[in-house]
């Protein structure tokens, strides 16, 4: 089964690039900074995904409060020191991304615009997107579906010819409320299985794979 699609939209971690080790590189040491113990990157790995608040209440252990401030200060700077470190694309991406490039193509993370767009720089990927939307623009992350609302919008997109393109749970519902296709892929950070039952429209084990189902 293919999808015939004008506009494709992926998710940044876990879908095109692989950055959990300098995620979880610079939690550790936001950690180490405030004395706590630091955590094992597996444990880390399972943060990601729903922004860095989430990401940092779950490391820190508080939601609110003086520390949990300073600790979202103390990781900005971590991360923007050490983003491009070890990131890279999956391997095959770039060879999508040209499959692709007759088509609209645009990113919608969670990671905020401040990370998104150094790292898309730094992976030489910035160009092959008309449109790349972080989670601090003042809508509300995924997986509600006002961010993929808002790219349907800004591309003059059709909903029934685009599809999001994500590893995690929340692209899938995200992209149901927004009534557009997803296709799950199972290389990222999420549990393939765990993605699979959420029933996306197509699903994905590797990177290939994409080019065969989206067309």
């Amino acid at each position: 089964m293919t999808f015939k699609a004008e506009l494709l939209i992926f998710d940044l971690d876990g879908t095109l690039a692989d950055t959990k080790d300098d995620i979880a590189t610079s939690v550790n040491l936001t950690l180490k900074e405030l004395g706590l113990p630091e955590e094992a990157p597996g444990v880390i790995y399972t943060y990601i995904g729903s922004g860095v608040r989430r990401l940092i209440q779950q490391a820190v252990g508080e939601a609110e409060g003086e520390r949990f401030r300073e600790a979202m200060r103390i990781f900005r700077g971590h991360y923007m020191t050490h983003l491009l470190d070890t990131t890279k694309l999956y391997p095959g991406i770039d060879g999508v991304l040209d499959h692709f490039r007759s088509k609209k193509m645009a990113v919608v993370t969670n990671k905020p615009q401040a990370y998104a767009d150094p790292i898309a720089a730094g992976l030489k990927i910035r160009n092959r997107f008309d449109l790349i939307l972080g989670g601090d623009n003042g809508l509300p992350l995924k997986p509600d579906p006002k961010m993929l609302l808002t790219v349907l919008e800004k591309l003059s997109a059709d909903p029934k010819r685009t599809v999001m393109i994500g590893d995690g749970l929340h692209d899938i519902h995200a992209s149901r409320a927004a009534g557009i296709a997803v296709c799950a892929v199972g290389y990222g950070l999420g549990d393939p299985d765990e993605l699979r039952r959420a029933g996306p429209d197509f699903f994905c084990e590797t990177v290939d794979d994409l080019m065969r189902v989206v067309v």
